[in-house]
């Protein structure tokens, strides 16, 4: 007994750390996430109101006095900017949304070198920097080249953001005594950290960027922090739009920290499950030593208390044969919200909606004696008026020939939260139900619920016909324009070929790969040839470029067949429905065959090329 509640304590526990681990990696990541997101667009913000202005100082020099307060209304609407100003070619400030010009110069900055120096409009990330307005905070510089209409340099749009701003937003997150967020450069330049530490070291060797970044945009692993070397758990993303990766690392004791704490609540939890075991073993010895006497009381007891221990439950009404109410136990209150003393002498079904009473007059019917149980699920109204649904239990209270003095005791319990579970179970086991008849990809039924499909059908009538669809060098398709283009040109092909089933009776389906089926009950060899030619103009008409073709466009081989006398089963009209699909193959592909039109004997010693084409052959259909 020791040992069990030993193993399935160790077993809870690292159960407990994978599960806290998870769950970590799992926050750290989604919070990496909204800060490159946050990031990305606080950069944004700035890098559209820059854009107006270079294209506006390309061809004019705005009045200063009016332009300079545009600077400052922009500074005031975005709250991460702490100022913007236009620098001559020289570096010296012409335009600025500060109260009063700056008078130094930007000519020795890194940014306005390389602006002066690089034809690029791309907006520019400096590195952290001290201002030289009040010469003590830091600050990130975003700045645009000015080009004028020759293509000379006129100077540059610059915009400083206060690391404070992230600093402010990054410290409401809980991350622990040793958690961290880090704004980087793509080149491994710290831009910010929080909290705040050395950002001189350039991180461009770490394998965040000589590994990771290389493997993935976003992730997650383990490391050694290289800020305050503790091990943690680091979670990054690479904004899409600037060149920025956005870091969030945690401790593995703070990630932990709950975990240990419920892992010292079981170990303290199974001492005293442990000692009660000991006491429990010591009173049992003492029990054994006078169960005859107990045995003795208890059967001469047992007669009063049955009653009562086959019934304790939530609610306890007792009920005459008149349908009042001659006993409610004070449990009413808590459950449905209902005074006891009120309902006394009222009617059973004064709470009971009317379209629910059959019901319960129908589980009393079914009493036959008073050992007999008659269960019943229904609605009842609560005392604010809303509807709760419950479970009674209906007993013959005493067992008489007089119909008049029949008793019944009803025990309800409230179900209402097990009857939404049930509810929602159905409507989840109806969802998976849907997803395993239908293909990921195609959204069209897969090959499973097709075979049923045509198993019954094929039973159930007498003509039925079979499609088989093939798309043309789609290999070669794939190897030219990659998978990802291969996945929608089989959506695309899949559109067209369900369009032809949505409003019958029939029936379409990815088949494997890039093979689709469709079946039509009730159809002729006719009927199904032209809903076959259709479906293949309709792909033809799609123009999907293909290379890989002769042709220069995908296209579609169908093979036709229909239910005959000499057919032994539906899987030998698939079969035979191949076999057509086959000579379509072979006849030069962007046709449509009907088995019986298929001269066996050539095609068995016939042979085709996986991705052959025949020259000079021209689309058609065979039959």
């Amino acid at each position: 007994m020791t040992a069990s509640v030993l193993g399935v304590m160790a077993w809870k526990a690292l159960d407990a750390k994978k599960a806290a681990v998870a769950s970590g990696g799992a926050d750290i990541q989604n919070l990496a996430h909204s800060l490159a997101e946050h990031a990305s667009h606080a950069m944004q913000a700035v890098d559209i109101a820059m854009a107006g202005m270079v294209d506006l100082l390309k061809y004019r020099n705005p009045e200063p006095d009016r332009f300079n307060r545009y600077l400052a209304d922009t500074a005031k609407t975005l709250p991460q900017l702490r100022g913007i100003g236009v620098a001559d070619a020289k570096g010296d400030w012409i335009y600025s949304s500060l109260p009063e010009m700056p008078r130094h110069t930007i000519s020795d900055r890194s940014y306005f070198a390389y602006h002066r120096d690089t034809p690029d409009s791309a907006i520019r990330i400096s590195e952290p920097m001290q201002s030289r307005v009040d010469g003590q905070s830091s600050m990130i510089v975003l700045s645009k080249r000015i080009t004028k209409l020759d293509g000379s340099f006129s100077g540059v749009v610059a915009s400083a953001i206060d690391k404070d701003y992230f600093n402010g937003f990054y410290r409401t997150f809980q991350l622990g005594p040793d958690g961290g967020i880090s704004l980087i450069r793509n080149d491994g330049t710290p831009l910010m950290r929080w909290p705040a530490s050395d950002t001189s070291a350039n991180l461009s060797k770490t394998d965040l960027f000589t590994k990771h970044l290389k493997q993935s945009p976003a992730g997650y692993y383990k490391i050694t922090s290289p800020f305050d070397g503790i091990v943690k758990h680091l979670g990054y993303e690479q904004t899409s739009n600037y060149p920025m990766v956005v870091t969030v690392a945690m401790s593995e004791d703070w990630l932990l920290s709950e975990w240990w704490k419920g892992l010292r609540t079981d170990a303290i939890v199974a001492g005293v499950l442990l000692c009660m075991i000991l006491m429990l073993a010591a009173v049992l010895a003492l029990q054994f030593r006078f169960r005859n006497k107990i045995e003795r009381t208890l059967r001469e007891r047992e007669a009063h208390y049955r009653l009562l221990a086959d019934n304790i439950a939530d609610i306890i009404i007792a009920i005459d044969a008149n349908g009042l109410l001659r006993y409610v136990s004070r449990s009413v209150e808590p459950v449905l919200g209902l005074h006891a003393k009120d309902l006394i002498g009222k009617s059973c079904f004064a709470l009971v909606p009317l379209e629910d009473r059959e019901s319960v007059m129908q589980a009393t019917k079914r009493l036959g004696g008073p050992d007999n149980v008659s269960t019943v699920v229904f609605r009842h109204y609560r005392g604010d008026g809303t509807l709760a649904w419950v479970e009674s239990k209906f007993k013959l209270a005493l067992k008489t020939s007089d119909p008049k003095q029949m008793e019944f005791l009803c025990v309800i319990r409230d179900v209402t939260e097990r009857k939404r579970m049930e509810d929602e179970l159905t409507q989840l086991n109806r969802r998976l139900t849907q997803l395993a008849a239908t293909d990921g990809l195609t959204g069209l039924t897969n090959r499973r619920t097709f075979d049923g499909f045509l198993r019954r059908e094929y039973e159930a009538c007498e003509e039925i016909a079979v499609l088989l669809f093939d798309i043309d060098n789609f290999k070669g398709y794939n190897d030219s324009y990659g998978h990802q283009a291969g996945d929608r040109c089989l959506q695309a092909v899949a559109r067209a070929i369900g369009g032809a089933t949505g409003n019958t009776s029939g029936l379409s389906a990815r088949y494997g790969g890039e093979e689709f089926a469709v079946v039509l009950p009730n159809s002729t060899e006719d009927a199904a040839l032209k809903i076959a030619e259709a479906i293949r103009l309709t792909v033809r008409a799609l123009g999907i470029p293909n290379t890989a073709s002769s042709r220069g466009y995908i296209t579609i081989s169908v093979g036709v067949a229909t239910k005959t006398r000499s057919t032994i089963d539906e899987a030998a009209l698939v079969g035979e429905a191949d076999t057509a699909l086959y000579e379509a193959k072979r006849l030069g592909r962007n046709r449509s065959v009907v088995y019986s039109s298929v001269n066996l004997q050539y095609i068995e010693s016939g042979s085709i090329q996986p991705d052959g084409e025949v020259a000079g052959s021209e689309p058609t259909h065979q039959h």
